[in-house]
């Protein structure tokens, strides 16, 4: 392989540092995505229910496979002869302490998710169990248990196959920093013609609408919130306004740069993570919030392998569709996104230092988060007062952690503060995903125009603006679902050109 195959575009004028052919189609299929979503918002709804009924009748098996093997695959690399291979040369080192990489992993991963899904998604499955009846003790340990295997060490998995590949072509081979590049061990110099196009373009999609599927649920769980504060009507113009508001931040976040905005937001996020994280364990039964942490860590490992390749084909539901395939697939669209970020935000480390500290450090924090805001819920539930939670999440998802707030101390202050870390999230997901699509349409250049990241920026608030005008949540998880198919396929291709360089090492 050459040390450097692919020259970046140089910033000679307004579209000098644009990769045109990726740029282009890539806008041209976001803008027309965005008028068909606007204009015609009734029949993009019913188009979207359609074909996340047919991803999830015809596809399921396929989304949970490749999560399957990715996992395997990265656990492999893990612990094999190759673990000990640098991302860059044998003598660099890393560009960024441990603090400030953990602090960026978790805040570009899932941030705003586990905002939203920490108490909905346990009390759902609480009161609506995929087998079984709900409301019970049975039932609030198979909660915790969905729970964790949703938001768990596959999840992270997923963006270790893509994140892997971009750093090792790139920083130890001197390739761009582009989906592409991890093509090259299979089919060569073509990685820069029609077919290297295609695959960027894929990765733009997928990050676009992954990142406006997060931005989408933030902007409904702030809305959620402010309604409880100040009674500010909830409407998707609300939420539409929300967006454009908070847009505006990342925008001025992500022309600031890597080092200036995103490092010091991610970390501001996981002081006011952290805050909000302790509260809720001090104010409430800490004792019992600990023992179900063990418990539910417990319960998840022994029960991993049997979810993993559970599609209860012999109890048909809907439940799989709503959640395990909707979260498979935005980890699979969201790869692109999250795999480069931490792809640039990993030179120096090694293989094993990668996979393990990309895969247990956020997984460890989620799973405190999960057990402490879910099973402060639950065990509400579970006593003689409970119902209110259980009421707000099936009538008004966006509203669980709120309404879980009002039952403890000081309510008004914690709630702006669980507001404002939404918010933080909103924009560092915003921002790192426009770095994203801005390196991809740029052919990996990493300082490209600055008007190429005020547009993507923008254009992901209007993404996630039509896909709640034109369907709410049922219209986001659609989205998710169609962009990740392709995704998936290219990450397949990436597993196996990684693997086939890396038998080529010389160690």
């Amino acid at each position: 392989m050459q040390k450097q195959v692919f020259e970046t575009p140089k910033p000679r004028n307004l579209f000098g540092t644009m990769h045109k052919p990726v740029f282009f189609a890539s806008a041209l299929l976001i803008i027309f995505f965005s008028f068909y979503g606007g204009a015609f918002s009734e029949h993009a709804a019913s188009t979207f229910a359609a074909i996340q009924a047919w991803l999830v009748t015809y596809m399921g098996w396929f989304y949970m496979g490749v999560v399957a093997l990715f996992f395997i695959f990265i656990l492999y690399l893990a612990c094999g002869r190759y673990a000990h291979i640098k991302l860059g040369s044998d003598d660099s080192k890393p560009d960024y302490s441990y603090a400030s990489w953990f602090s960026m992993l978790f805040s570009a991963g899932m941030g705003i998710g586990l905002l939203f899904f920490g108490v909905a998604e346990p009390i759902t499955h609480f009161n609506a169990p995929p087998v079984g009846d709900g409301n019970s003790v049975e039932a609030a340990r198979n909660a915790m248990l969905f729970t964790y295997f949703h938001w768990g060490l596959q999840a992270w998995g997923t963006y270790i196959v893509v994140g892997l590949a971009l750093a090792y072509f790139s920083f130890r081979h001197g390739l761009p920093l582009t989906m592409r590049s991890s093509l090259y061990p299979i089919i060569g110099e073509r990685i820069h013609g029609r077919i290297g196009h295609a695959v960027d373009v894929f990765a733009v999609l997928g990050t676009m609408f992954g990142v406006a599927t997060s931005l989408g649920i933030g902007a409904m769980q702030i809305n959620a919130g402010l309604y409880y504060l100040f009674e500010i009507n909830v409407s998707s113009m609300t939420q539409v306004v929300l967006i454009a508001i908070i847009t505006s931040f990342a925008t001025i976040s992500v022309v600031s740069g890597l080092d200036a905005g995103i490092k010091r937001i991610s970390e501001l996020n996981i002081i006011l993570a952290v805050l909000l994280l302790t509260f809720v364990l001090l104010v409430g039964s800490t004792a019992s919030l600990l023992s179900g942490f063990i418990q539910n860590v417990g319960n998840y490992l022994s029960n991993m392998v049997s979810l993993t390749f559970n599609l209860y084909t012999y109890q048909p539901n809907d439940w799989m569709g709503q959640w395990t395939l909707f979260y498979w697939a935005w980890w699979i669209a969201w790869s692109p996104f999250v795999g480069m970020f931490i792809a640039r935000i990993s030179r120096g480390r090694t293989i094993r230092e990668f996979i393990l500290g990309v895969l247990l450090v956020p997984t460890g924090f989620t799973f405190l988060w999960l057990s402490i805001f879910g099973n402060s819920a639950l065990f509400i539930e579970l006593g003689t007062e409970g119902g209110d939670i259980s009421t707000a999440t099936l009538n008004d998802m966006p509203t669980a952690l709120f309404v879980l707030l009002e039952q403890l101390p000081f309510t008004a202050l914690v709630s702006m503060i669980a507001i404002l870390l939404i918010v933080t999230f909103f924009v560092t997901s915003s921002d790192s995903g426009s770095l994203v699509i801005d390196t991809i349409t740029s052919g990996g250049n990493k300082d490209p125009a600055v008007w190429q990241r005020v547009f993507w920026a923008v254009s992901q608030g209007v993404v996630a603006s039509v896909l709640l005008v034109g369907g709410g949540l049922a219209a986001l998880q659609a989205a998710t679902l169609s962009s990740a198919l392709p995704v998936a396929f290219i990450m397949l291709l990436m597993c196996y050109g990684l693997h086939k360089k890396l038998k080529k090492e010389n160690l």
